[in-house]
């Protein structure tokens, strides 16, 4: 006792070190540490944020200080005690992090499309503002659960067209996959992604797809780069623009008709989404649309690169796949079964998949957040409005955290299996869709999608891995480095 009660005097006494003395890359006069990042010369690539992230672990340890842009310093966070003291710091209503920046200006400049820069970029009470009237309804289980025989009538027609396919890349039928469930949710419509017609280069099918994966490539580096876009459209701001105004128009169009159709149709008990957010008094159609383009924005390809990901680990673990086969024959007996929500309730390892996929491939290398109280990270004191950035992408693969962490194992997330893991795994390690008011808004979506996808493709479809091993490249969201090569065929049992 006498033991303890010395330690604690003694660590009562520590003072954490200051936030100059966080170790990290030697930010220079003008160009900070974007001097690192210059192709050829530099020793990071904005490319492979989470290789960065694993150099500067290695190099500098489990909290690092870095100023990519001078004046704007970020704290890179590892340790999942750290992590969680973050999210702790989240105390008052309004979560901020600093994000999409370039496209909240786009959005601003635009007032007469929008009323805001939108759930992504915006902070504050208008972030707010839209938060609480959009999560009222995707909160709702019933609502979402609404959309899981629609979503399984579209995930066949997609098997249907896997089926006995040999792919050099399946990633832009998947693109085509998740835009066809996103539109029902935005624009309450079913496009036919797989059409003849919509297959087109033209297409309005192709042309969104490319409008999401352009935006969300050219954010980071607009984001990290000098920002000259606040002074003059620069080369990448105006392809920001060109993608933000079809993607847009789209929205307008979509969800003017909808409006209209309100107008003639009676009420009808199951409500999509769209038809509560239109009949939102607290919402007004600039609201609306600005939703829309936030789902196309992040609905497409977050849900796609993951998706594929789990494909490619499936493939790669024939006795994984077996298993998953198993479950998905026991929960749907025969082709003619609908998935529904009861199905997915009893997903168990479908799940863990899932779960699995996200820690070895998450949809992003952390999360951000803007300080709103001072913390003690690591033993250092960071101040309240400093920019932190968790680094989970690097700590899911680290040995002190997990077994084999290189391998593909769901059953470590299986309560039967999962609890011989050493050391329990720590819940602020695996955090795909963020934590907190600032987490996804469409998770139970998002998850449901996956599911429902890898029940009917696990069901229905052997698949083999075709390619090499998978990396990831950074297009503010973990995008793969490599096309994905997959043979599918029908199974006969």
């Amino acid at each position: 006792m006498l033991q303890r009660s010395l330690i604690r005097r003694f660590s009562s006494k520590v003072e954490p070190r200051a936030f100059e003395e966080i170790p990290g890359p030697k930010a220079l006069p003008l160009i900070g540490t974007l001097y690192k990042y210059l192709p050829l010369i530099g020793e990071y690539d904005m490319k492979k944020l989470h290789k960065n992230g694993a150099a500067k672990y290695a190099e500098y340890g489990p909290l690092v200080r870095e100023e990519i842009v001078l004046g704007e310093p970020i704290v890179w966070v590892f340790r999942p005690e750290d992590i969680a003291e973050v999210f702790k710091a989240d105390t008052g209503r309004y979560p901020e992090r600093r994000s999409h920046r370039a496209l909240f200006k786009y959005r601003l400049d635009r007032r007469w499309i929008y009323n805001s820069g939108g759930l992504l970029p915006t902070n504050g009470p208008d972030w707010w503002r839209l938060r609480k009237e959009f999560q009222k309804a995707l909160s709702r289980p019933r609502n979402v659960v609404n959309y899981a025989e629609d979503t399984d009538e579209i995930v066949r027609r997609f098997v249907s067209v896997c089926e006995d396919g040999r792919f050099d890349d399946a990633l832009p039928l998947l693109s085509r996959l998740f835009l066809e469930l996103t539109c029902l949710v935005a624009f309450d419509l079913k496009i036919d992604a797989f059409s003849e017609r919509e297959m087109l280069r033209d297409s309005m099918s192709s042309r969104l797809v490319d409008a999401a994966f352009t935006t969300n490539s050219v954010i980071l580096r607009l984001d990290n780069g000098p920002r000259l876009w606040r002074f003059f459209d620069t080369p990448k701001y105006r392809k920001l623009c060109r993608a933000q105004a079809y993607m847009e128009e789209v929205a307008v169009k979509m969800v003017s008709e909808k409006l209209e159709k309100l107008k003639d149709e009676a009420p009808n008990e199951k409500q999509s989404l769209l038809e509560i957010y239109l009949q939102n008094p607290e919402l007004d159609f600039k609201d609306v649309v600005g939703m829309a383009c936030d789902m196309l924005l992040a609905g497409i390809d977050t849900t796609t690169y993951s998706s594929a990901f789990a494909l490619y680990h499936l493939s790669r673990n024939p006795e994984t796949l077996d298993k998953l086969h198993a479950e998905a024959s026991r929960l749907i007996p025969d082709d003619s079964c609908v998935v529904t929500a009861e199905t997915l309730k009893s997903a168990i390892y479908t799940k863990a998949v899932i779960k699995e996929t996200f820690r070895l491939n998450p949809i992003s290398v952390g999360v951000g957040r803007i300080l709103q109280t001072d913390v003690v990270l690591n033993g250092y004191h960071v101040r309240k409005g400093t920019n932190v950035v968790t680094q989970n992408q690097i700590s899911c693969r680290l040995p002190e955290y997990f077994e084999k962490p290189d391998s593909f194992m769901p059953e470590r997330w299986l309560r039967e299996t999962g609890k011989n893991e050493k050391p329990p795994i720590h819940p602020y390690l695996v955090l795909p869709f963020g934590h907190g008011p600032r987490s996804c808004i469409a998770r139970r979506l998002a998850e449901q999608n996956m599911q429902i996808l890898l029940l009917r493709m696990c069901r229905q479809l052997r698949f083999d891995w075709a390619g090499g091993e998978l990396d990831v490249d950074s297009f503010l969201i973990n995008k793969p480095n490599a096309p994905i090569k997959l043979n599918f065929s029908a199974r006969c049992d």
